[in-house]
């Protein structure tokens, strides 16, 4: 391991609040399947799936205890936002993780560096070689120390994690045909697409999102059209015209011969 290697894992090290015994596990937590392959050498995939599980664990022990009134639907919602990809990969933009990890050249040119799957699987491996490393205790004191703000925003009134499910769900209620989500646009370069999705709710389009795949475009589009249609001021009723009123009068009063 060089010296630039060597300052960039102590770098890491100060983010997270801790320091390794063996600095290989920290290593090989940034180290991606695409630059392992190339140097015959362990990448993270196998810590990823360590620190999945152990992520879990101290996220249900914490919020179980934390909110004794909630039920068991709600837990479930609550840890499922914590975990997914969008919050982990958040962590890992904080943590700074694409300048840190290992990539092989394709890897790099195609934009993984940001990729969100590759930050949110680094931050999982990071927290299985904490584990191996130093214990539970020291592996959860890192996870709540990222996640905690993250977990009183997903147990908060009125938190959506999911805008595709959350617009299907108001406009069922209000008896409206289902959202439709269409991409009306494509830019950047092939390795680097972006996706621009509208959504039409009653022949109108009422959403646009772009993201670096149609599942994110899909979703933004989705947040920005509940936002439009939940502040929509309610239909007033229509007043009949003067001339509407004096047609009907004029017929009620030839139907009792007035």
């Amino acid at each position: 391991m060089d010296v630039q290697r060597q300052s960039q894992l102590q770098e890491i090290e100060e983010k997270l609040g801790t320091s390794f015994q063996r600095k290989e596990l920290l290593n090989q937590s940034l180290t991606h399947s695409s630059f392992g392959n190339e140097h015959k050498i362990p990448d993270n995939e196998r810590l990823e799936f360590l620190g999945d599980a152990i992520l879990k664990l101290v996220i249900s022990e914490y919020i179980y205890h934390k909110f004794p009134d909630k039920a068991e639907g709600d837990l479930t919602k609550i840890r499922a936002a914590v975990i997914s990809d969008e919050t982990l990969a958040g962590v890992g933009r904080v943590l700074a993780l694409g300048r840190y990890l290992l990539l092989s050249a394709n890897e790099k040119r195609t934009g993984g560096m940001r990729r969100k799957s590759n930050l949110a699987n680094a931050f999982e491996a990071l927290i299985g070689a904490v584990f191996i490393d130093a214990g539970l205790g020291k592996s959860r004191d890192m996870i709540l120390k990222f996640l905690e703000i993250e977990i009183t925003k997903a147990s908060s009134v009125g938190y959506i994690s999911d805008y595709k499910s959350a617009l299907q769900e108001f406009s069922q209620k209000k008896k409206w045909d289902l959202p439709r989500y269409r991409v009306v646009k494509e830019t950047g370069p092939k390795h680097r697409r972006v996706f621009w999705i509208e959504v039409c709710l009653r022949g109108k389009r009422c959403g646009l999102g772009r993201g670096g795949n149609k599942k994110e475009g899909e979703q933004r589009a989705a947040m920005q059209a509940l936002r439009r249609v939940k502040n929509e001021p309610p239909k007033t009723r229509e007043k009949k015209s003067d001339k509407g009123i004096v047609e009907i009068i004029s017929k009620v009063r030839k139907r009792m011969n007035i």
